[in-house]
């Protein structure tokens, strides 16, 4: 995520349709059903080897040029994070599956400029626990060169907004892998002003290109898409709160959606929004601190400050200072009692709520007023 940032101001440069491409071609070369066929497998390798831990059989898709061998890099790099990450929460990774749409591809002699979107499915088990297995999904935009050399197309370069793009030695640890069945917020309860029930349901229902998402992988259409102006993510969890299908907490005249022009300052802006939710009395703040201080019993907490959150209710990260980067929606647990986050910038459904985070991050969890 430290690369988040960067990347994001590439995406207000760069603007693509979305998983849904609104324009099929009509008819396709030969070469460009080569790149398609290509892609995909390349793709469904990379799934394949973040399972078994291979990622030596990835090399053959690169060029030896500096920029193709980074890319290389940030594949074998979030290989190694998220089985590292596994690891040190008693998982094991059993299955991935890949699914793209080639959203453009433009053929230039010897080099092709395509956009993807991949919808990535991850199956865990728990080592040592009799536990169904369990699924998330992750949705990313791709924007990639190709070069045909020797008669091969080959990967010159690759970037994305990579959900996984952390250092792997900086993973927070957990005691005995952390997860805890907190069975008192298993069942979602409705309140008198926020409708919880809906907001899980809008947060499922509009996580985007992430696997497990419905209305076919789309965002909802009565909203901007902020992903190429600063990101998405606060617009989304505005959103699940605010909408009269999710939510359904009331706009004031600070917080709000113009169905013209967009979202106010307090709607898109992370910290403005933060500040809006707790100043307002529309959420109060549980805890602000690192993972350890989040999760870890207290006399108070005796699952941990993080088992207070209830589904429907809120996480900002925070990687550097006190300024918050990014909003997660909390819509629930695993079999085993481990928190999951549904966000958009990058797409998350079900994902466990520190995947992507490194120990330095600090989470800001907001409980929403009932």
């Amino acid at each position: 995520m430290i690369k988040i940032i960067k990347l994001i101001l590439c995406f207000s440069i760069l603007t693509i349709d979305c998983f849904w491409c609104r324009e099929a071609y009509a008819q396709k070369s030969k070469t460009e059903n080569d790149i398609e066929v290509l892609l995909k497998q390349v793709y469904e390798k990379r799934a394949k080897a973040m399972i078994y831990q291979n990622d030596h059989v990835l090399e053959t898709d690169y060029l030896s040029d500096k920029t193709s061998m980074n890319a290389l890099y940030n594949e074998q790099r979030r290989i190694k994070y998220i089985n590292t990450w596994a690891n040190k929460r008693s998982i094991k990774l059993v299955n991935a599956e890949s699914e793209i749409k080639i959203v453009r591809l433009k053929v230039m002699d010897e080099t092709a400029n395509v956009s993807i979107v991949q919808s990535l499915k991850l199956s865990y088990d728990y080592l040592n626990k009799i536990i169904p297995v369990q699924s998330f999904g992750i949705g990313t935009s791709h924007f990639l060169t190709m070069k045909k050399t020797e008669g091969k197309w080959k990967i010159l370069r690759e970037w994305y907004l990579d959900p996984l793009d952390e250092d792997p030695d900086k993973i927070a640890e957990a005691q005995n892998g952390f997860g805890t069945v907190v069975q008192n917020t298993r069942n979602i309860s409705n309140g008198k002003r926020f409708n919880r029930k809906q907001a899980v349901t809008y947060a499922n229902k509009y996580a985007g290109t992430a696997w497990g998402a419905g209305n076919n992988r789309r965002y909802n259409p009565n909203y901007k898409d902020y992903t190429g102006r600063g990101g998405d993510c606060t617009n989304f969890a505005s959103q699940v709160v605010g909408d009269k299908m999710g939510g359904g907490l009331p706009m004031t005249n600070q917080w709000r959606y113009y169905k013209q022009s967009g979202g106010t300052e307090f709607w898109i802006r992370t910290d403005s929004f933060k500040n809006f939710l707790i100043n307002s009395g529309y959420g109060k703040q549980i805890i602000k601190g690192k993972f350890h201080q989040i999760v870890a019993p207290t006399k108070e907490n005796p699952n941990g400050a993080i088992a207070r959150l209830q589904p429907g209710d809120l996480i900002g990260y925070i990687i550097h200072g006190n300024d918050i980067d990014h909003f997660s929606i909390f819509v629930g647990y695993d079999e085993n009692g481990y928190p999951l986050v549904n966000s958009h910038s990058t797409d998350r459904f079900r994902v466990p709520f520190d995947l992507g985070w490194d120990r330095n991050t600090k989470y800001l969890l907001i409980h929403i007023k009932d």
